[in-house]
């Protein structure tokens, strides 16, 4: 099983509702802030999807902490990091016109990514109601 099947699996397994992303959830855990997920675009076999965690910063006020920007492919159960950004900066994969990519960086987000849904899952993540 590749990663972005793994990927997949993984977002499945925390966002039951995958298959019909027409929606904007959070996702919560005992102690932890919680993960906001939006949805950007939505074609017949991909949806683009957006994940935010926020955190609190000294004054109190609600700073994004981190955000995955993944394009979820139905069809074949995949899902790839598009984009990701921090406090250290933005890194995409693709070019704007989506006509080049880096293949390294591409495995490094999509690492990361698999990296972030474990702890989420090993966190007991799951739907805010």
């Amino acid at each position: 099983m590749d990663i972005f099947h793994q990927n997949f699996c993984k977002l499945l397994q925390l966002v039951p509702s995958l298959h019909e992303a027409h929606w904007a959830e959070k996702l919560s855990a005992p102690g932890h802030k919680n993960i906001d997920i939006s949805i950007q675009h939505r074609h017949h076999k991909k949806a683009v999807i957006v994940l935010t965690h926020y955190r609190m910063n000294l004054p109190g006020d609600m700073i994004q902490d981190l955000c995955f920007t993944v394009a979820i492919y139905l069809g074949n159960e995949t899902v790839e990091v598009l984009t990701y950004q921090d406090c250290f900066g933005y890194r995409q994969v693709y070019s704007n016109d989506m006509l080049a990519f880096s293949p390294s960086i591409k495995v490094e987000l999509n690492t990361l990514f698999n990296q972030w849904l474990t702890i989420l899952l090993n966190q007991g993540r799951a739907h805010a109601p």
